[in-house]
């Protein structure tokens, strides 16, 4: 999955360069496929509410370990769920949702 410049590289925290941080930052990669996994099953079940409060988990905790392209793509998934019923924008979700899953695939500390 490119993002907008084309990039599919791997994405790294803008804190990684933070002895201080590495642990926190660590962690939370390593937390990350779970999170994905569940986004995952929510969009497969077509569960709103759950993609809703995982999209808005991950735009807040992505920000805060220094993955803010992440945490946008997440805002603006959130932001497409409330402003909407999943039945008349599922095929743009579900890429919103598969774009934010390929997003975390790509994260390295």
């Amino acid at each position: 999955m490119a993002n907008a410049s084309g990039d599919t590289g791997p994405i790294r925290s803008e804190l990684a360069g933070d002895p201080d941080m590495l642990e926190l930052v660590q962690t939370f990669v390593d937390e990350l496929p779970v999170r994905a996994a569940q986004l995952t099953a929510s969009l497969e079940a077509g569960d709103r509410d759950g993609l809703i409060r995982l999209a808005h988990q991950l735009s807040g905790s992505c920000g805060g370990y220094g993955f803010a392209s992440i945490g946008d793509h997440a805002r603006r998934l959130e932001r497409e769920l409330n402003e909407s019923d999943l039945s008349g924008t599922l095929a743009e979700v579900r890429e919103q949702g598969d774009e934010l899953v390929a997003l975390c695939g790509r994260v390295v500390v």
